[in-house]
């Protein structure tokens, strides 16, 4: 019996920045002497980007299927999705390029999803919907969070992975819950000398 397929795709820094940053000439060296003075109301240079999101996004699944017009990559079967630290689990994931195919700008999952961020947040849904450019992950559907023995469940929960930081919201019939657990001055540290959250973020998958 032939076994299923492992396709793995790792989609790496060049493919998350524009290939035109690498083909610009270089900027003509600059007149020795005092600079220009800046034009009043000038708009500030850009903030650089996270560095996380120029970091290799590594996708095994059992299969994928490209469609290069509508810059979409489709995973299914047991996919694994893995980016500096963060790591999503689900049954199928769509991943939504820009018009170039230079930077991943979304990803739905559906599935079994089960999230597990760069903190240590753990969250499950029946759907996932993540925004690069935004860093945010929005859980919908039976949602799920805990952190260590603190859980929050309500119909859409959001993550800003960027933050620490996220948003709950019930649904029509159900409110949000949250199970909060006080820490005593005694669990700051583990008998080894470890600190609680350096344990869970070594356990947290």
């Amino acid at each position: 019996m032939r076994t299923a397929a492992v396709v793995a795709l790792a989609i790496v820094a060049a493919l998350l920045v524009p290939a035109r940053a690498w083909a610009q000439p270089k900027p003509a060296p600059k007149p020795q002497g005092e600079p220009a003075p800046k034009p009043q109301g000038a708009a500030p240079a850009p903030a650089k980007p996270r560095e996380e999101r120029g970091q290799p996004v590594t996708v095994s699944a059992d299969q994928m299927e490209r469609y290069g017009k509508e810059s979409l990559i489709i995973f299914t079967g047991k996919v694994v999705a893995r980016q500096d630290g963060s790591v999503q689990h689900a049954d199928r994931m769509e991943v939504y390029l820009d018009e170039k195919g230079d930077r991943i700008l979304r990803t739905v999952s559906t599935g079994n999803v089960r999230i597990v961020t760069r903190d240590c947040r753990i969250g499950t849904s029946r759907r996932a919907e993540y925004y690069d450019l935004e860093q945010r992950m929005v859980l919908i559907g039976d949602a799920r969070v805990w952190q260590e023995d603190n859980v929050v469940s309500g119909e859409v929960i959001t993550i800003f992975l960027d933050q620490d930081r996220s948003v709950a919201t019930a649904g029509k019939q159900d409110r949000v819950t949250a199970v909060i657990h006080p820490k005593d001055q005694g669990s700051q540290n583990s008998k080894d000398g470890a600190s609680p959250a350096a344990a869970s973020r070594a356990s947290c998958e």
